[in-house]
């Protein structure tokens, strides 16, 4: 069994059997219960048929068999409530209704769920960024561009950027789950079989089930689900983007963090000394899990007139995966950050072993106020390859050369390739993905 490794036990739980039936007779209860209130059936019987829809009263592994061989999980599921119905309701269930309407009616009832479950690691993850940006708004370390040491910058304003990409994932989840929509159109999205009465019904139903009451029933018309789908692609690739980082930083060559230690965490069944960063491996691989769902339902997308064959279909498993690799990713992701061990001191010699020449920007800005930009670019950069040559450093160097000399005075140079009096608004930005943060805990 795979799921371990890539999803949580709570996002499992939600897209189990025994749940999606549950969901499916919530639906069905909710249906008895808004036709009732339209004065389409009795009272009594809309009562009957929520007393029958009770999980615990159907033989799962029944349904699943019958459900392969019918196409669809609600035609046997309809049969058996039917049979558990009391007499006086036993007539009025599924009343004007299509399996599709409870197929994706049930699916935006577990996407509710499943989306507070992934928005509570996000949150997780957001507040153990924020935590890390205000530790270490000091903390220097190389910036890397191309994979190449490029500047100094502090870790806090690394750790300030994931948080800005997680508030904005939750942000967009957040905006997602309040627009899930009821699904009711009856069997070719015309609510024929309520006569006058269907757009009541759909009202009154989508408030019984706390969903949005869509403008028309959208069976083929699939750009809710793929918004869905794209939202949480989105989100699992920033996830895998935080993973990378962490995993970059956490190679040997490189050892400026390292995931928390904890028994029987990262070892390797043959090198006695690996330490493996087993969370932000496998959030890497559910995040790419999770685009590849992603790829399959807006791929989807294009339903043959009023309802799809195979397209839709394909939803019942793909958009459920989705679902479980993004918040496998979200789970892995926060578990690692909230426990991330940092080296400033390896940070440190990671900055200063190319003898300054991550300065040589500041250099090349502090000369050009005398000698023009292209000037002074040329004369860092002979000086840098100098410095790189001989293996002094790049103060040593610019101290002995004439022209630089003539500009500068050593107190001056000193000051121009500190690190510390290099970060520009660093600060700054770390203030503004915090504010941001604080907005975010209040929506």
């Amino acid at each position: 069994m795979t799921e371990p490794f890539y999803t949580t036990p709570e996002l499992t739980q939600i897209f189990a059997p025994v749940s999606h039936v549950a969901q499916l007779l919530r639906f069905e209860a909710a249906l008895a219960h808004a036709e009732a209130r339209a004065s389409l059936i009795p009272a009594e019987a809309a009562t009957a048929i929520a007393a029958a829809c009770q999980v615990e009263q159907y033989d799962l592994e029944a349904l699943y068999q019958d459900a392969a061989h019918a196409g669809t999980l609600v035609i046997p599921l309809v049969r058996a409530l039917t049979a558990h119905v009391a007499a006086p309701g036993r007539s009025y269930v599924h009343w004007g209704a299509t399996s599709q309407d409870a197929i994706d009616s049930a699916m935006m009832l577990q996407l509710r769920e499943a989306l507070l479950v992934i928005e509570a690691d996000l949150l997780r993850l957001a507040a153990a960024c924020a935590t890390l940006a205000e530790a270490h708004r000091a903390t220097l370390m190389p910036a890397r561009t191309l994979l190449q040491q490029a500047l100094p910058m502090p870790f806090g304003l690394k750790a300030a950027r994931w948080l800005s990409l997680t508030v904005r994932q939750l942000t967009a989840l957040r905006a997602q789950r309040a627009q899930l929509s009821l699904q009711f159109g009856g069997a070719a999205g015309t609510l024929a079989a309520l006569g006058g009465h269907g757009l009541l019904v759909a009202e009154l139903l989508a408030e019984e089930l706390d969903l949005v009451a869509p403008e028309l029933p959208w069976h083929a018309e699939r750009d809710r689900s793929a918004t869905i789908a794209a939202t949480l692609g989105i989100a699992a690739g920033a996830l895998g983007k935080i993973a990378h980082d962490i995993l970059l930083l956490a190679q040997s060559e490189v050892a400026e963090v390292s995931e928390a230690r904890a028994a029987g965490k990262g070892g390797s069944s043959a090198m006695p000394q690996k330490r493996n960063p087993i969370d932000t491996v496998l959030a890497q691989a559910a995040s790419r899990l999770a685009l590849g769902q992603v790829s399959i339902l807006l791929g989807a997308m294009a339903h043959e007139h009023e309802r799809a064959a195979g397209s839709w279909q394909l939803e019942w498993q793909a958009l459920p995966d989705l679902v479980r690799y993004t918040g496998g990713a979200a789970a892995r992701v926060a578990n690692a950050v909230a426990g991330l061990e940092l080296d400033p001191a390896r940070m440190r010699r990671n900055l200063d072993q190319s003898g300054g020449v991550l300065l040589a920007e500041a250099l090349s800005m502090a000369l050009a106020q005398q000698l023009g930009r292209p000037e002074a670019q040329q004369l860092v950069q002979t000086l840098c390859a100098r410095a790189l040559a001989t293996g002094r450093t790049l103060e040593a160097v610019a101290c002995a050369d004439a022209q630089v000399s003539r500009l500068l005075s050593s107190d001056d140079l000193r000051s121009v390739l500190d690190p510390t009096a290099y970060l520009g608004s660093s600060a700054a930005l770390i203030d503004r993905a915090l504010a941001g943060y604080q907005l975010a805990l209040k929506g």
